[in-house]
């Protein structure tokens, strides 16, 4: 039997701020995907940080729980139900009441605005699909409300559950003072190779760590793929949404510079792809990267809604369906994997994998292409904004001979240009005016990033 644990993740840090600093005049909701690690994580908080708490779970509330919401008249009367309920004595300003999966409680959605005026208790939302229309159409949403998004575990704190604490303020280190690793640089890309198979979800994590084997972390990840496939299709039940997902690694697989979602679906009506877009993207399922049209700072206000590139959340996910085609994933393909010895172009799981970093650490995703001859484009992976300049980000899944791309669009907007990174396989280094970084410090990168496109979010 596996045993669950806790894992150290940094949100935490995040919700005793808020606690500290609202004291009540706001509730907070936390979204993000099926199995990312919510549920344990509030009632973590709420254990340790509280004298009493309830958790509500709307997944399995009764409709005598969920009825309570229907009526706020009388708020002594739904305290005192759900004390009795969930048999626990709630405490003036020393208590917190969870609503996990808010999403399946409309009227408790909607009852946040009340119940945080009313100010006895503090109040913590988990939500999966939370702006699904249906869910929220007839509902007024609290403006008393602050969102964080619970992304699966970054590499720190994969590193943290395997009970590391060292690795990354070392390439934190090695980082600032540009250094190379030498002959350490290959075990941290063996170690980082690692997390790309594992990925950040907590089950899959945990069943690592309690096991060692790679199919039975596989098998994990496909239980949590089969929950999405089974939420995807209560939402659309003609599977198109389903299929959309399940699709993300053949596109990234091929040479086009966008998801192409007509290839995928065939005819389908503009306004039935957008609704399915948005609801994929609402999930938490996956990461929308956007052409930028004019790449500069502020890139949101020129971004193409029609060219977009599609990524799994959660890299490890992103293996799982790259070969779905299997009913499991042998333990040799992993170990291949992980030895960086399987026959396979794994670049587009390299770009999977900074889409991830980038985005857990806060910005917004955009990339760039323009035409270098009537049948060739050059593309740049990754833009981030910098203060006032603009960062591109070229990703190889090996070594480097050229950086054709990164060299000839800092050329073209030579103005603009702050960084520059060739992200890759190798140890970190210099090429001319470009940074070569191997990808184990994309972290270190992503981290630095202020600018008005993550204040967006």
């Amino acid at each position: 039997m596996i045993m669950e644990r806790f894992f150290k993740r940094k949100l935490y840090d995040r919700l005793l701020e808020w606690k500290r600093t609202q004291n009540g005049k706001t509730a907070i909701l936390i979204e993000g995907a099926r199995r990312v690690g919510k549920s344990t994580l509030v009632e973590t908080f709420a254990k340790n940080e509280y004298e009493s708490y309830i958790l509500i779970d709307f997944n399995e509330a009764s409709d005598d729980v969920k009825s309570l919401f229907s009526n706020l008249m009388n708020k002594d009367y739904i305290f005192l139900q759900l004390q009795a309920i969930y048999n626990v004595v709630l405490k003036e300003r020393k208590s917190v009441i969870i609503f996990d999966e808010v999403q399946n409680c409309p009227l408790a959605r909607q009852a946040i605005k009340y119940l945080v005026k009313d100010g006895r208790y503090d109040y913590i939302e988990t939500g999966s699909l939370i702006s699904i229309k249906k869910n929220t159409q007839n509902i007024t949403l609290p403006s008393e409300e602050e969102r964080v998004t619970l992304y699966p575990m970054d590499y720190e704190e994969f590193r943290w559950a395997l009970g590391d604490e060292a690795t990354m303020p070392l390439l934190r280190t090695f980082y600032e003072k540009r250094l190379p690793l030498d002959r350490a640089h290959r075990d941290k890309m063996r170690d980082f190779r690692l997390y790309m198979l594992i990925g950040g979800m907590p089950q899959a994590v945990n069943t690592f760590i309690e096991t060692n084997n790679f199919s039975l972390v596989d098998q994990a990840k496909r239980a949590i793929i089969n929950i999405y496939q089974d939420d995807f299709q209560k939402l659309d039940p003609t599977g198109r949404l389903e299929t959309l997902f399940m699709e993300i690694p053949s596109q990234l697989s091929q040479t086009s510079n966008r998801y192409k979602p007509y290839a995928v679906l065939g005819d389908i009506e503009d306004n039935k792809l957008i609704e399915l877009l948005k609801n994929l993207e609402d999930s938490k399922t996956t990461l929308f990267s956007y052409h930028s049209n004019d790449p500069n700072v502020g890139m949101s206000l020129t971004k193409d809604l029609s060219k977009y590139k599609i990524f799994c959340a959660d890299t490890g996910l992103f293996v799982t369906l790259a070969y779905w085609d299997k009913n499991h994933t042998d333990n040799i393909i992993y170990q291949k994997l992980l030895n960086d010895k399987l026959n396979t172009n794994l670049g587009y799981v390299y770009e999977n994998m900074i889409a991830q970093i980038l985005a857990s650490s806060g910005n917004k995703l955009f990339y760039y292409t323009w035409p270098k001859d009537e049948t060739h484009n050059y593309e740049i992976d990754f833009l981030l904004s910098r203060e006032n300049k603009i960062c591109p980000i070229e990703v190889k899944s090996s070594g480097y001979k050229t950086h054709a791309s990164l060299d000839a669009f800092c050329q073209k907007y030579s103005s603009r240009i702050g960084e520059r990174y060739l992200i890759y396989t190798k140890d970190l280094g210099h090429d001319g005016q470009t940074m070569l970084l191997p990808i184990y410090m994309t972290p270190l990168i992503s981290q630095q990033t202020h600018n008005s496109d993550i204040q967006e979010l």
